[in-house]
């Protein structure tokens, strides 16, 4: 029997939500390089523009956004963007990954697969750092610094050295003009809390896209750090992260799209977006056991605790 094929469009909008809530974490330039492909023709043409995905966000309950750059294109583009619409504030930083390019560090890590250099990364690390900084010092829409982290998977022994200096320097950062701090953590978890424990981390702290086990969430409600769950806190295999969740005060949980990555199952591998959103925060709901009004009502006050209100 033939194998269905898998669907790849955008996936329909789900049920709206109760009551608003906040995208911890998007990347809306991505987002809107893919094609409409499962939109309504009304809603846009063959890529949906930033406005239709805003508007397509706001009809489901999530009005407002933390749109992050993290290479210097998209840094350049996240400075512009937040000034031009209110649903949006700003994060900023050189990811980890791009950190090592720019140190001209060029080894096959973990993942097997070759660098691949842009012409962006000519720009030393030190000047892209400087770039980073200018911008969230002269942005008052910008109210983080990240992504910013350690990711061991695509990084071999010289560009984990790359990562943890970025890291140490997006940190000071961060502490320097009183911003809140997004990770990037993969295949890191030790390391990235030895960073933030020897250095202090910044008042708040937010971990992106949550990995972690028990452990780790346990470090993190001992120290005060937010844990933002995304797509993957919904897919059937993770029991360990929805393990996480549950010992997590509810105090310190935000929830995020990574858009266009991690869509929530059952959608998972096709595009994802801020409207998706409403996928992970009844997840949320669900895992905890807590009335999903609550849910997103806690999830928007702890959103303007980390990032102010806008």
């Amino acid at each position: 029997m033939a194998r269905k094929q898998r669907e790849r469009g955008w996936p329909p909008p789900p049920e709206p939500l109760p009551s608003p809530v906040v995208d911890d974490h998007t990347h809306l330039e991505s987002v809107v390089g893919w094609r409409a492909d499962g939109w309504d023709p009304a809603d846009a043409a063959a890529h949906p523009d930033l406005a239709a995905h805003l508007a397509r966000a706001a009809a489901v309950g999530v009005p407002r956004m933390v749109q992050v750059g993290c290479d210097l294109d998209a840094v350049a583009w996240t400075d512009a963007v937040v000034c031009e619409h209110p649903a949006l504030l700003g994060a900023v930083a050189i990811h980890p990954n791009e950190a090592v390019l720019h140190a001209g560090v060029r080894e096959v890590a973990p993942d097997g697969l070759d660098p691949d250099p842009q012409p962006r990364h000519d720009v030393p690390l030190d000047d892209a750092l400087a770039a980073v900084a200018a911008v969230a010092r002269d942005n008052p829409r910008v109210r983080a610094i990240g992504e910013t982290g350690l990711d061991f998977f695509r990084a071999g022994p010289r560009g984990r050295e790359v990562q943890r200096e970025a890291f140490r320097a997006h940190v000071a950062l961060a502490k320097e003009l009183g911003l809140a701090l997004q990770i990037h953590d993969r295949d890191a978890h030790d390391d990235v809390v030895d960073v933030l424990r020897r250095d202090g981390a910044p008042e708040r702290t937010v971990f992106h896209c949550f990995s972690g086990g028990v452990d780790l969430a346990r470090v993190c409600a001992d120290e005060g750090w937010f844990c933002s769950f995304a797509g993957p806190v919904s897919f059937p295999a993770n029991e360990d992260l929805r393990a996480a969740l549950r010992e997590l005060p509810a105090s310190l949980v935000l929830v995020e799209t990574d858009a266009p990555y991690l869509t929530v199952h059952p959608f998972r591998g096709r595009p994802n977006a801020p409207y998706l959103l409403p996928g992970t925060v009844r997840t949320v709901a669900e895992v905890t056991g807590r009335p999903l009004a609550d849910v997103c009502a806690q999830v928007s006050a702890v959103a303007e605790q980390v990032y102010g209100p806008w």
